[in-house]
């Protein structure tokens, strides 16, 4: 049996290392400057890597800006503990101080809303955002969380596009400063409409939880084990 390559390792390291970054130094400039205005050289200074290193990753910018765009939902969901109907309110209470922090959400906001400005016309960051809500909202009904005339599919599409403009508003309007308060005040005026009466009373909502939870997400190494 032949031994083993020591240096495979290593290189396979480096290689995840370098895509990470190339990743994030795209989505800052992404973020900054929108596709038209990210050139490739922007991305590569800020990333510290030679062209060669981008184009082993990735096959041109368009599909580097198709790469963030799918990143948005792996940037929150990993994150969150809760289950059912809690879990989904928890997801859009981290997505709204993300928003605010991370890069690579932005871009991946951004680059989604830009998309026809790069010849590209695909709804799956909107369609893997509601499979991941209808997936919440089907758990949510296994745990007599819903009431009965809750379509899952329907109100998991329904709140991806209320997340959506909701962003955009609270951007033009504060920067997205607001959009914790703009998420709580959504939940308050769609929770009572959708959870059984057992259940409202049980799932958190506030400007509050939303921020402890952001924090969690943001220092896991301060907060290990630490639960809202």
């Amino acid at each position: 049996m032949a031994p083993a390559n020591p240096s495979r390792a290593p290189k396979q390291e480096r290689a995840i290392q370098t895509r990470e970054q190339l990743l994030k130094a795209a989505a800052e400039v992404f973020d900054e400057y929108g596709y038209a205005g990210a050139g490739i050289n922007k991305i590569l200074q800020r990333a510290g890597v030679t062209a060669g290193a981008l184009y082993f990753h990735f096959k041109d910018k368009q599909n580097l800006a198709m790469e963030v765009m799918y990143a948005q939902r792996g940037t929150i969901e990993p994150h969150v503990p809760t289950t059912g109907l809690q879990r989904l309110v928890d997801i859009t209470l981290i997505w709204s101080h993300s928003l605010q922090a991370d890069p690579l959400l932005r871009a991946g906001v951004r680059l989604t809303s830009e998309q026809s400005a790069f010849g590209v016309q695909d709804a799956t960051p909107y369609a893997v955002w509601a499979r991941s809500f209808e997936d919440c909202l089907e758990v949510a009904r296994a745990q007599g969380e819903l009431r009965e005339h809750v379509r899952a599919d329907e109100l998991a599409e329904f709140v991806v596009g209320a997340c959506t403009g909701m962003q955009e508003y609270a951007q033009v309007v504060s920067r997205r400063a607001d959009l914790p308060r703009r998420t709580v005040n959504m939940w308050r005026a769609l929770l009572p409409g959708i959870a059984a009466e057992p259940a409202l009373g049980g799932i958190e909502n506030s400007e509050e939880r939303a921020l402890s939870l952001w924090t969690s997400v943001s220092a896991p190494d301060q907060g290990e084990g630490k639960r809202a």
